[in-house]
């Protein structure tokens, strides 16, 4: 059961906010009635989410890194929050490779930042720290990796997302024992859902082609890996940050994923979006020798499942569906806040029955 009603009048900051998952949690936090604060840097992609659907309306938007500590103390200090929800990254591998320095810039020191900023609010009674699957030291293994798995990403974007979070462990021990905050990470599948325009990533990829009306390309279509709707994590991170404010002792590391009937490969996905989609999209085999990716990837989200009642709510058909379904909606001129809306509470609507 999820009831959002917790989160109404209580006071959320949100880096990353402009970004994909950033700007559907804000737009889950406005509907629930939080007093929401983002600060991120603006929006990367041309078009984006957070302006399509005017996320900034109705919350305090803050423009700014997470690599400059005197800003985002002054946003903590004026924002006063009770929960802090960290998502402000470089996420992308690719881009990783080709600019290592500003990737564990963001991804490390961001997060000591905002740890120190956490650490000097003390209105701050919840922290989770997202970070993603690929933190794992991958093996290449068929089951999936549970949390006290070694840490040791391969890439640097997934490497430095496995300092973000040794930091947030060394922050927790050294700063936190005495339980003012209680402090949590997550770590998510890949995401996919309606406006995320990020390059390099497959369900975009795949809109791009077939609004233009082209074939899909795709890379990797062997590889496996732990798709699920944005959705999902992100109530699952509402759920931490709830638990762990309420009883402090839920405070941990959590594996956030699909079951295992949607860990699909590339190419399993790919199939059901141009079923989704129709109009005769097909896609085509262009593997090219590129930087490294993991083939296979699953996680195993027995810990979540079992301490916070946590599962997953769409199968990949249906993150798929409503994938297609926000796209053509957007392509219609419709109402994108609406939109987002509507899927919310329907996904909601599944999470309660």
């Amino acid at each position: 059961m999820m009831d959002l009603s917790f989160y109404r009048g209580k006071r959320i900051l949100v880096t990353g906010h402009t970004g994909f998952k950033g700007s559907w949690l804000c737009q889950i936090l406005k509907q629930a009635g939080a007093e929401v604060t983002g600060y991120a840097l603006e929006p990367v992609t041309e078009p984006n989410l957070f302006q399509i659907a005017g996320v900034a309306e109705g919350m305090t938007s803050v423009i700014g890194d997470v690599r400059d500590f005197a800003i985002l103390r002054d946003v903590f200090a004026k924002a006063q929050p009770e929960i802090v929800l960290h998502l402000a990254a470089q996420p992308l591998v690719i881009k990783s490779y080709e600019e290592p320095v500003l990737t564990y810039e963001t991804n490390v020191m961001g997060t000591v930042n905002v740890l120190e900023c956490v650490r000097q609010t003390e209105s701050v009674k919840s922290f989770l720290n997202v970070t993603t699957d690929k933190v794992y030291e991958n093996k290449e293994w068929a089951w999936g990796y549970r949390e006290n798995e070694p840490l040791d990403g391969y890439d640097p974007y997934s490497n430095s997302k496995s300092c973000s979070e040794l930091v947030t462990h060394c922050y927790k021990k050294s700063f936190f024992t005495d339980a003012r905050c209680a402090i949590s990470t997550a770590r998510a599948g890949n995401v996919i859902g309606g406006g995320d325009f990020s390059a390099n990533r497959i369900v975009p990829d795949c809109i791009h082609a077939a609004c233009a009306g082209n074939t899909i390309e795709v890379r990797n279509p062997y590889s496996t890996r732990p798709y699920q709707h944005v959705l999902e994590p992100l109530f699952a991170y509402l759920l931490i940050a709830q638990a762990q404010y309420e009883d402090s002792t839920c405070a941990d590391w959590y594996n956030v994923g699909p079951d295992e009937c949607d860990c699909v490969t590339t190419g399993e996905l790919v199939d059901i979006f141009c079923r989704q989609w129709g109009d005769g999209v097909n896609w085509q085999n262009i593997s090219v020798e590129g930087p490294h990716e993991a083939n296979f990837l699953k996680l195993d989200c027995s810990k979540i499942k079992s301490r916070l009642k946590w599962r997953p709510n769409w199968h990949i058909k249906d993150a798929l569906r409503e994938t297609v379904a926000w796209t053509k909606a957007w392509q219609r001129g419709e109402d994108m806040a609406k939109v987002m809306d509507k899927q919310i509470e329907d996904f909601l609507g599944g999470c309660n029955e």
